[in-house]
C-alpha cells in the first residue's frame, strides 16, 4: 500500500492505465446494473402498452438518490435502470477526482488546482440545480 503514493508509480503510463481501467469499470457497471433493471422492468410491466401519445417523465422519487436506493431495495426496475445512470453520470466524474489525486501525488500542483476546478465547477453545476 506505501508504494502506491510514491511518485515513482505514478508514472504518465500508469496513470493512464490507471484511468482507463476506471472509466471500463464505470461504464460496464453501468451497463451490468441497467441490464439487471431492464430485466426487472420488462418483467413486470412487459405485457402492457405504451402510450405513445403522452410523454410522463420519471417518476418524483427517481429523480433524487434516496428515492431511487429505495427502490433498488425494493427491486424496483425502473430505480435500478437510474442507478445505472447515477452510475454512468458519476464515472467520469471520479475520473477527475483521481486525476486530482494522481497530480498532488506527482506534485504537479497546477494541475491539481485546474483539476479541482473543474471538479468545483462540474459539483456546482449538479448542486445548484442551475443546469436544468
Amino acid at each position: 500500500m506505501r508504494h502506491l503514493f510514491s511518485a515513482s508509480y505514478w508514472e504518465q503510463k500508469d496513470v493512464e492505465k490507471l484511468i482507463g481501467r476506471l472509466l471500463r469499470t464505470g461504464v460496464v457497471l453501468a451497463s451490468i446494473v441497467a441490464f439487471i433493471g431492464g430485466i426487472f422492468y420488462l418483467y413486470i410491466y412487459g405485457k402492457g402498452q405504451p402510450q405513445y401519445h403522452e410523454f410522463i417523465g420519471a417518476a418524483e422519487p427517481m429523480r433524487h438518490m434516496k428515492g431511487i436506493l429505495q427502490g433498488v431495495a425494493q427491486t424496483d426496475g425502473a430505480a435500478i435502470i437510474q442507478l445505472g445512470v447515477v452510475i454512468l453520470i458519476s464515472t467520469p466524474i471520479v475520473r477527475v477526482a483521481f486525476s486530482a489525486l494522481a497530480f498532488f501525488i506527482e506534485k504537479d500542483y497546477k494541475y491539481v488546482l485546474i483539476t479541482f476546478i473543474v471538479f468545483c465547477v462540474i459539483m456546482f453545476s449538479m448542486i445548484s440545480k442551475m443546469g436544468g
